[in-house]
């Protein structure tokens, strides 16, 4: 079972690769280092709010919060 953060390290790779942006670009405009959004793109990061944020924003993604259904899987 993949883990959330794996989950979201995911979803922004994939994003930015349709983008065509490169690594070392989205670190740029994200204003984050390249080591940490390898670590965070490979599921190992454990990114502040901040720098998910401001990474979510250069791809066009924003961070929610919604309630899970009591029922949902954890």
């Amino acid at each position: 079972m993949m883990t959330p953060c794996g989950k979201i390290g995911q979803l922004l790779r994939a994003r930015r690769k349709s983008l065509q942006l490169r690594q070392r670009d989205l670190a740029e405009l994200a204003g984050v280092g390249l080591r940490g959004l390898t670590a965070i793109e490979s599921g190992r990061g454990n990114p502040t709010l901040n720098q998910l944020s401001e990474i979510a924003g250069v791809l066009g993604l924003e961070v929610t919060l919604t309630q899970r259904r009591p029922d949902a899987d954890s």
